[in-house]
């Protein structure tokens, strides 16, 4: 039986302030999100070789991320997900990632309204 790789990079609430929403309110006005991210990366190596060259550069993931979402502005947290993992897959080659997208204040009576979406690139071929 062959066994999946499940070492992961764990970015956990990147704070991003963006244009985000439905409302005429929030078309002109930032709003925080926060994306956590989990990112399919075989650790073994850069574990093995204690060299950063062969680890996944988080700064990088991090500024990248931050730039691709708060660079124009969107209605929906579902496509703020969707374009973070294409945009991972094809800058940083992850083999998987999850992504979850949570919005505070989306609902006055709730803490956070968040999306959450799992692409194995492996799997898909793409």
């Amino acid at each position: 039986m062959e066994s999946k790789m499940t070492d992961c990079v764990i970015i956990e609430d990147l704070a991003i302030d963006t244009i985000i929403g439905v409302f005429d309110w929030e078309k002109t006005q930032q709003q925080r999100l926060y994306v956590t991210l989990h990112m399919g990366w075989d650790n073994s190596i850069p574990g093995n070789s204690d060299d950063i060259a062969d680890a996944l550069d988080y700064d990088a993931v991090s500024r990248h991320v931050s730039a691709w979402v708060s660079g124009q502005p969107r209605e929906l947290i579902e496509q703020v997900a969707e374009g973070i993992a294409t945009e991972l897959h094809q800058q940083f080659a992850v083999l998987w990632v999850k992504v979850k997208v949570a919005k505070p204040g989306a609902v006055a009576q709730a803490k956070n309204i968040a999306v959450e979406i799992y692409r194995d690139f492996a799997a898909t071929g793409k």
